[in-house]
């Protein structure tokens, strides 16, 4: 007995699941000869730009099914946010228009560190974070609470940027610094 034999108990249940199979298989194509694009079920059930407009992002804005999103996050016009993101909004986080937020993004508006070496008894910390508009953030990358980007500003991948940096910026390490262009 397979795994999803031992799953279904009733004739609805099979049926159902033929069904989801089905639709799978139909996305699938649509979404391969459309967009040459092989996605996960999630992704393909799930509108990306609806999304975005129910939390309240800017038109034309997109953000992933895999995203997850805490707090206070405001978004502008025409971002995207890609896959396996982690947006924390709970000190505040604001992401200007025309952004790429790449896969694998995370980006903290709070920190932990204080109360976990306090054995708990101290607070978490909250610090906004503020991305300009216009900003590249490439994959991996790590961005902490009180951080400040300003427009313009483009993020090396796999970079964790625990500092501001002024308009106009390329950054990238660990921890991230200004490149000399």
């Amino acid at each position: 007995m397979n795994r999803k034999e031992k799953l279904i108990n009733t004739p609805q249940e099979l049926d159902l699941l033929k069904k989801l199979e089905t639709l799978k298989g139909e996305l699938d194509q649509m979404f391969k000869s459309d967009l040459n694009r092989s996605l996960p079920f999630n992704e393909l059930l799930f509108d990306r730009w609806e999304r975005a407009k129910k939390l309240g992002f800017g038109e034309g804005s997109s953000i992933y099914d895999s995203a997850y999103v805490f707090g206070n996050v405001q978004v502008g016009e025409r971002t995207w946010i890609g896959p396996f993101t982690i947006i924390d909004g709970s000190g505040g986080l604001g992401i200007g228009s025309n952004c790429s937020i790449s896969a694998g993004v995370q980006i903290y508006s709070h920190d932990t560190v204080r109360w976990a070496v306090s054995g708990g008894v101290e607070p978490y910390e909250y610090a906004p974070v503020s991305i300009g508009n216009n900003c590249y953030l490439g994959p991996n990358v790590v961005i902490s609470s009180g951080v400040s980007l300003g427009d313009g500003c483009i993020v090396g991948a796999n970079s964790f940027v625990n500092k501001s940096f002024p308009p106009g910026s390329k950054i990238a390490g660990n921890p991230a610094k200004e490149l000399i262009t």
